[in-house]
């Protein structure tokens, strides 16, 4: 008898919930489901809604499936040696190395993005060449075995490809059914293709303090990353 997948989704101060419990959710129907973070102690959201750690990094077992989920907290993530030291070696070993929303930027970071096509939220997919990446506007985008979400509730569409791949479809379709994912929006502005341009313009306002932040971030910890390369 094989043994169970093991599945680990970063748990980290300022994540956005439901980029982790949506394929969470999804995956505890075909594996062992980790929350990881550095201590087993109680992390806020972005959302203030209260999140506990199930796994350490240090008593974390190789993974099948590594996936980095999002939120504002990734700006912290992604100049995090500890994490992306953690993220580093468990690449090494994963048939898989996900990512939800913002998420990718944490993977790009770590350097695993370089040369690989990836999605992330829409607010963010511009900096991904920043770390060698090549944007995409797919909901999800599958290069190799990097497999990324775009933002927020393309984690539950994230998660149901994924199990395709890792088991087969009739078992992800059993999945989708069961949770009776039919999604049927009140509204057509899901996305920037398709949101009216005010509401797309109050969004872009709304994001632009914690962009510039974002940028700022990634573009230190690109930085870091190229200069440890080339000392290589």
């Amino acid at each position: 008898m094989s043994s169970p997948l093991q599945i680990g989704l970063l748990c980290f101060p300022g994540i956005t919930q439901l980029d982790m419990m949506g394929p969470a959710h999804v995956f505890a129907s075909v594996g062992t489901v980790h929350l990881l973070w550095k201590k087993i102690e109680p992390i806020t959201s972005d959302t203030n809604i209260i999140l506990t750690p199930s796994t350490t990094f240090g008593d974390c077992p190789q993974l099948d499936v590594i996936c980095i989920p999002g939120g504002y907290g990734t700006n912290e993530l992604v100049l995090d040696e500890e994490v992306l030291d953690f993220v580093r070696r468990q690449a090494k070993g994963a048939r898989f190395i996900t990512s939800v929303c913002t998420g990718s930027l944490v993977l790009g970071a770590a350097g695993l993005l370089q040369g690989y096509r990836a999605t992330s939220h829409w607010i963010a997919r511009e900096i991904l060449p920043i770390f060698g990446a090549i944007p995409v506007n797919e909901r999800v985008c599958i290069d190799r075995n990097r497999v990324t979400g775009a933002g927020v509730t393309a984690g539950i569409d994230f998660a149901l490809t994924l199990v395709s791949m890792l088991v087969d479809r009739e078992t992800a379709e059993g999945i989708q059914l069961r949770t009776e994912y039919d999604p049927a929006p009140p509204f057509n502005s899901g996305s920037p293709d398709t949101a009216s341009p005010e509401v797309l313009a109050r969004a872009r306002e709304r994001f632009a303090p914690s962009q510039v932040g974002r940028i700022a971030s990634a573009k230190q910890a690109a930085e870091r990353l190229f200069a440890s390369q080339e000392a290589v």
